[in-house]
């Protein structure tokens, strides 16, 4: 009996050594994945570059050192398509009293636009030039409906032109926010017989000489498709069951910069996305060699990682429209998408708990104490999860919250709390581990989020803390230069109203955007700390 007391206590001493050691490895891994994925020679892991490519091999070689089989189309590789863009080919040209102008930078093609050529001698102020027609946006656009489409306006009046000889239309002193104008290059519509290019206000100046009341112009427009693929990485682990689990992560970044989703006003810094979502990528990396050693057998698992993520959850729509294993086999799917950042603060966001009934019980049993939650109910997400729930397949999503580096150049890996992302992977470890105890889970529909239907035209700039659910809108980062900064808005101000209209979460707060256009002015009430503040704002 003496012996038995002795040696309790020794093997739960080195039960404990054993463990610490074993964490000790995990963040290590977990440091090296996120230092290879998101270091510079990768330029930001943009879908469809060669940096994709070096992430791609990289996490490819990683699941071949764990054990897991290939479970790709060409080995661990899963190839797809982006939908395609059209950008100004080498052709495309504008000279301006032979002052080279550059597409992009001084004008953009309207998505309208023939792929033609004109040149002319423009007199300007007369009514109906001859060849080309530069039009003064200003004299028109504020007569037309406001609230009509701008593309629609805009052709209307490149028809009339075109109906009166125009070979060639200049539109300039626009008025389109940047945000519409950068989704021209998607736009597919049929083609007018003339070029047709557009000048912003702030290049606009060159028109507005008044030493200068005529041009020469020789443009030409020639668009060209860029064609873009994608690769998911893809790995197995057969146990030979008949259900299985599958874990996902996206990999892919901003690059440059080039797809315009970057947070960062100007320049074309490489963006590494350490949290975004290299953190989620090290995670599942982690989670497969556990899970290779481990004993938990009753489900197979299939591991993802998928690209075009940032560009439209185009990599997770292709693979569960190509799924290497039947999607009736799939007990549920747990996505990572920024679990790099935990504080006690923010905590940990949960999504995707009602889509299945088994899941709040089987979470309560999984969590560590003193770690602040958030829940989420919905299977519908700005993340990979929402492909698998759209096939009903129950989901979680794990999410650390949003930052003031969310896709700026400045979301590096020294930022990463490592030590926070294990507690998650050891969230999720569990929850798989508790699944064993419970049969196939049952598939339920949630209440779906509802989106806005109408066109923003203008933004706060602000951006919200999406874990925050105590009423209105926590801002979690402010944008340089944009309306909130201008007005004297700071980050943890709570928004509770803009305007006339009350903002209780995400929905109504974008609902309330919708209400506005540029040039609008208004108040916005906020709550900071204890005290509430009133602060004008102008939209740009």
């Amino acid at each position: 009996m003496k012996t038995y007391l002795l040696l309790l206590p020794l093997a739960f001493s080195c039960a404990v050594h054993a463990q610490k050691k074993a964490d000790r490895k995990t963040i290590s891994n977990l440091q090296s994945h996120v230092a290879y994925l998101a270091d510079d020679k990768l330029e930001g892991r943009r879908t469809g570059t060669a940096g994709e490519k070096l992430a791609y091999t990289y996490i490819a070689d990683q699941m071949k050192a764990s054990g897991l089989a290939a479970k790709g189309t060409e080995g661990y590789l899963q190839t797809f398509e982006v939908s395609e863009a059209w950008l100004p080919g080498k052709n495309t040209h504008l000279l301006l009293n032979d002052k080279k102008m550059h597409p992009g930078n001084d004008y953009e093609i309207m998505p309208f636009s023939g792929n033609k050529s004109a040149k002319g001698d423009v007199i300007l102020l007369v009514n109906e030039p001859e060849n080309v027609w530069i039009l003064n946006v200003a004299d028109w656009e504020k007569v037309d409906n406001p609230h009509a489409d701008p593309l629609a306006r805009y052709k209307a009046r490149a028809d009339e032109a075109i109906a009166n000889g125009a070979k060639g239309v200049i539109f300039y002193n626009g008025d389109i926010p940047a945000a519409l104008v950068k989704k021209w290059k998607f736009e597919k519509l049929d083609l007018l017989p003339v070029p047709v290019l557009y000048f912003p206000k702030a290049s606009s100046s060159i028109f507005e000489d008044e030493n200068v009341t005529s041009f020469k112009v020789d443009c030409s427009v020639d668009r060209v498709t860029e064609k873009r693929s994608g690769t998911n990485v893809v790995g197995y682990i057969d146990n030979g069951a008949a259900q299985t689990v599958i874990i996902g992560a996206h990999y892919d970044h901003l690059g440059h910069g080039e797809d315009h989703n970057s947070l960062s006003p100007g320049g074309s810094a490489i963006h590494n996305g350490a949290d975004d979502n290299a953190s989620g990528t090290a995670a599942m990396l982690e989670l497969a060699r556990m899970l290779k050693d481990s004993e938990l057998k009753k489900f197979n698992y299939l591991f993802a990682a998928f690209s075009g993520e940032e560009l439209g959850l185009f990599g997770s729509k292709y693979f569960v429209e190509h799924s290497p294993v039947p999607l009736n086999t799939a007990n549920f799917m747990i996505n990572m998408d920024m679990v790099g950042r935990l504080t006690n603060d923010k905590g940990l966001q949960i999504g995707g708990i009602g889509t299945s009934p088994a899941w709040p019980g089987i979470i309560a049993e999984s969590l560590p104490k003193n770690l602040k939650i958030t829940y989420d109910s919905s299977g519908i997400g700005p993340s990979d999860h929402t492909s698998f729930y759209l096939k009903d397949i129950p989901v979680l999503f794990f999410f650390t919250g949003t930052h003031t580096d969310y896709h700026k150049p400045t979301d590096d890996a020294d930022k990463i709390n490592y030590t926070g992302e294990l507690t998650v992977m050891k969230i999720i470890y569990e929850i798989i581990e508790h699944s064993e105890d419970e049969p196939k889970l049952a598939f339920a529909r949630t209440k779906e989020p509802k989106m806005s239907t109408g066109k923003f035209s203008v933004t706060l700039g602000i951006m919200p803390d999406y874990t925050y659910s105590a009423g209105g809108v926590r801002i979690d980062g402010i944008s340089p230069g944009k309306v909130a900064e201008k007005a004297g808005l700071q980050v943890g101000d709570v928004v509770v109203k803009l305007g006339n209209y009350d903002i209780k979460d995400m929905e109504s707060y974008m609902s309330a955007l919708g209400k506005f256009k540029s040039g609008d002015q208004t108040e916005v009430i906020i709550k900071r700390g204890n005290e509430e503040k009133k602060f004008p704002v102008s939209f740009q």
